[in-house]
Formats: structure tokens, sequence, C-alpha cells
């Protein structure tokens, strides 16, 4: 047998892991979710998922580090150009609804020195958006940390994880959902300092 294929075939078991674990957490969370319910769907001996993993923290966090870095890949930052990546989330989130859901249960469950990487990956777009703001590109009546929670709470707010909004079925409803947070995003990234301020109620 050529060492190839004990490779491969690792590799393979790896994947099915990974996509099992997908499931498992976006449905249960960290805390409720089962290794065995995992290897089941793996169909692989529990006792691998420890060794390729350790355990179920760090195979939680090898999910979501992996899953999001395909939006990183399919959704390029493009901090010239907010509203149409804005969109581009909104399209993203839709279509996959077990990250978001994966998303949320980090939110509630990771502890914060899990969650550094998305922390790092924040602040580098925080940069991108501060050098396009110098530029001219991106209008500076905000901060450029506060621009990008509004825009990512915008594109994700009709998710499946959303506790507010409802869910959107009709592809009419999306594609207007989609316009109004582009008309959303291009109103906040153009404004410029000198917005008026807020006055104290007496």
């Amino acid at each position: 047998m050529s060492k190839e294929r004990p490779a491969r075939n690792a590799e393979a078991t790896k994947e099915r892991i990974l996509k099992a674990a997908l499931a498992e957490f976006s449905a249960h969370g960290i805390a409720g979710g089962r290794v065995d319910r995992i290897a089941r769907a793996a169909r692989c001996n529990k006792n691998l998922i420890y060794i390729y993993f350790q355990d179920k923290e760090n195979l939680f966090k090898t999910v979501l580090l992996r899953n999001l870095m395909r939006i990183h890949e399919e959704r390029p930052f493009t901090p010239n150009d907010l509203a149409n990546y804005a969109a581009s989330v909104f399209d993203w989130a839709r279509a996959n609804p077990d990250l978001m859901r994966l998303l949320a249960w980090s939110a509630l469950e990771q502890k914060p020195e899990a969650r550094a990487e998305r922390v790092a990956a924040f602040r580098t777009k925080v940069a991108a958006v501060t050098e396009a703001q110098q530029a001219g590109n991106v209008g500076t009546g905000f901060r450029p940390d506060f621009l990008l929670v509004v825009l990512m709470s915008l594109a994700t707010a009709w998710s499946v994880a959303s506790p507010f909004a409802p869910p959107v079925d009709p592809k009419a409803t999306a594609d207007a959902l989609r316009e109004s947070i582009i008309q959303a995003v291009q109103l906040l990234a153009s404004a410029e300092d000198g917005l008026p301020k807020r006055t104290k109620s007496p």
C-alpha cells in the first residue's frame, strides 16, 4: 500500500469530521454539541476526533475559522466600496445559515481569547477603512470601527441568527432589502465631519 493512500484517507476523514461538526455545533453550540454524534455522522471512531483536534473546544474553533476563511476568500473586503461589500455579505449570510448560527454560538459561548483571530481580522479592516478615509474615498463623518460594526450589523440583520428581523423568503423582498442596505451604507460611508450634533435634553 502506498503512503499516499493512508494520508488521503486521513484527510478524507478530517473533512467528514469538520462537515459533521459544522452541522452539530450550528444546531447545539459548544456546550450542547456531542462528540459521539459528530463521530457517527462522520462515520469514524470518536477517538480519531481527539487525535486530530485535541478537544471539543479546539474542534469548534477549527470549524469556525475554516468557514470564516471562506467569506474572506469568497467576499474580499473592499474598503473603497463598503456599500457593495455589505450587499455581498448580506447575500453570503443568507446563503450560509449554518455558519451564521455558528457565529451566534461563538459570541455566546467562546472565551474572549478564543476569538483573537476574529479580533485581528476586524482590526485589519479598520486599518483599511482608515486608509480609505485618509485617501478621501470614504467619508470621515463616522469612526472606521463604528462604520464596520454598523455595516456588518445591517448586512447580517436578516440572517437566521438575527433575533430581530423576520425571515426573508421571496426573492423580490430580498432584492429590495439588499438595495436598501446598499443605500444605507452609501449614506454612512459618504458622511463627512460637520454632521449636526445631538443636543442634550433640558
